[in-house]
């Protein structure tokens, strides 16, 4: 018999399922890959139990498989209708950008309510909850209990921000030397052929926010090589709590082509098993870009948006 759940799933259930969907669409793991809810927990900021009921709705809306020994795992992709990630309209967009640039400009509250929101921003319920969502799955906002929610904390000094590059070249090279190290082919490959297309032109299109995403992702995932927990979460911490500062930036599309061009590099290297070769690559990479983003960062105004880059 169906749980209630399973039956009727409630907002919360349904939206977790929908932010889970389009995480799987955008990494794309093989099929048969097992899902660990202690990880989506993680990442989504919940308990284990709404993840489960979560996968469970996913699993009788035919888009997981069940494991032989519990749990789900993903499916072929052409089996599984992932829902399409809802299109951002261009008012969306800008809107998003002010209420980060309010954010570090320390013009909104730590704590707020969706009516405040609304009123600041002239905005309908709709375009508060599709803003409200990508912000909570950005990791930069927290639903508080009951009622309203929370901004998290965020770099907003130029210290910090230089902080946070002089302590990601110490773990991100290491990492790479990690003796547990172990290569996931499949996440970076498909890593390298999104900075592959950065590279043929998209660079010139794509969002900022977005470009952040996929770099940071590149990141993440070689990171994820190394199978040490202490690693991996400090930079998922870091690259969450520089998001917004990025956004105060407005770097030139050219140079970041050039950091694409070095990440497709990056990936080769460490296909290659050439894995000093990638940490003394990695060091030069950041090396270069904490110069050219800390400089930036301290002269450019608070307005407009970054490159995106690293």
């Amino acid at each position: 018999m169906m749980s209630r759940t399973e039956m009727q799933p409630t907002p919360l259930i349904s939206e977790l399922a929908k932010q889970i969907a389009e995480h799987l669409r955008a990494e794309n793991p093989q099929a048969g890959t097992r899902l660990v809810e202690r990880k989506l927990a993680e990442r989504f900021r919940v308990s284990r139990s709404p993840i489960r009921s979560a996968l469970q709705l996913l699993h009788t809306q035919g888009m997981l498989g069940v494991a032989g020994s519990g749990g789900f795992i993903t499916i072929d992709t052409p089996e599984a209708s992932w829902p399409e990630q809802e299109s951002i309209p261009n008012n969306d967009e800008a809107m998003y950008l002010r209420i980060a640039q309010d954010r570090l400009d320390n013009l909104l509250p730590e704590r707020v309510t969706e009516n405040e929101l609304q009123r600041r921003y002239d905005l309908t319920r709709g375009e508060l909850a599709r803003l409200l969502r990508r912000i909570l799955s950005e990791g930069w906002i927290e639903r508080l209990p009951g009622h309203g929610w929370a901004f998290l904390p965020m770099l907003t000094s130029i210290e910090a921000y230089k902080d946070s590059y002089r302590f990601r070249l110490t773990i991100e090279p290491a990492a790479i030397l990690e003796p547990g190290f172990v290569l996931d082919r499949a996440p970076l490959e498909a890593c390298r052929q999104q900075q592959q297309r950065l590279v043929d032109g998209e660079i010139w299109s794509v969002s900022s926010p977005a470009l952040f995403d996929m770099n940071s992702k590149l990141h993440e995932a070689i990171i994820e090589c190394s199978r040490n927990s202490f690693f991996i979460d400090g930079l998922k911490r870091v690259d969450r709590l520089r998001r917004l500062m990025e956004y105060r930036q407005s770097l030139d599309r050219r140079y970041a082509i050039i950091r694409c061009r070095e990440h497709v590099e990056l990936v080769d290297l460490l296909l290659a098993d050439r894995r000093l070769d990638a940490s003394k690559f990695m060091k030069q990479h950041l090396s270069s870009v904490s110069v050219e983003k800390v400089m930036n960062t301290a002269g450019t105004a608070v307005q407009g948006v970054s490159s995106g880059d690293d």
